[in-house]
């Protein structure tokens, strides 16, 4: 294994629920259950979510509205936003190259990770789908990754949280490991692990790893 490509909502930081009820707040007519709407929206394009929204509701959406939302999980963020359960230690242990390849915003990315002291495992190793195009559960985000990183994608592993994810991973031809902080069985093919810390055992099993460049 060469180099492990992290997913960023609901694998590194607690932000899933988060980011829905920064849609509920926007949208007091919205009268779905939380709990429920964070896992049907769990790694999906805004724009999807958006589509469906305004299908729902039976209207448009004003022009505004994804500013709106992005400075209104800005403001959730600051109050709350936290790593997931063991993040720190996981990333602290691994020996890897590593990197946060997400389907949100470049700002959002770095602004999730400087709030819970994670930026500093990855530095400038931050990849958007909003910067090629390219949204999950197509593989373009991760093959992009890996390029970037400068490994094939068989020598990566993908740590992801959502299905469109995991079908991501599998289609680039990478390992995938199904974060289920929750408890569950993982999609056919990946490895499921109930906590973070998890992974460093995992990694350590697979053999001639490098270490991470200095």
């Amino acid at each position: 294994m060469d180099c492990i490509v992290f997913d960023l909502d609901g694998t590194l930081v607690d932000s899933e629920q988060a980011c829905n009820r920064a849609l509920l707040d926007l949208l007091p007519d919205l009268t779905d259950d939380l709990a429920a709407m964070t896992e049907r929206n769990r790694g999906r394009r805004f724009a999807l979510i958006r589509a469906e929204i305004e299908t729902r509701l039976g209207r448009t959406l004003p022009a505004d509205f994804e500013p709106a939302y992005r400075a209104r999980l800005a403001e959730i963020f600051g109050q709350e936003l936290r790593a997931m359960p063991g993040a720190h230690e996981m990333l602290a242990a691994l020996e890897l190259p590593i990197c946060v390849a997400s389907s949100g915003p470049s700002a959002k990315i770095r602004h999730a990770l400087e709030l819970t002291g994670l930026a500093g495992f990855f530095g400038e190793r931050l990849f958007s789908s909003y910067d090629i195009g390219s949204w999950k559960p197509d593989p373009g985000l991760f093959l992009h990754a890996a390029e970037r990183m400068g490994f094939a994608p068989a020598g990566c592993l993908v740590v992801e949280d959502s299905a469109v994810g995991v079908a991501a991973g599998m289609a680039a031809g990478m390992r995938v490991v199904h974060y289920l902080p929750a408890g569950g069985e993982a999609a056919p093919g990946a490895t499921a692990i109930g906590d973070l810390r998890e992974l460093v055992g995992l990694v350590s099993a697979t053999a001639d790893r490098p270490q991470r460049p200095a």
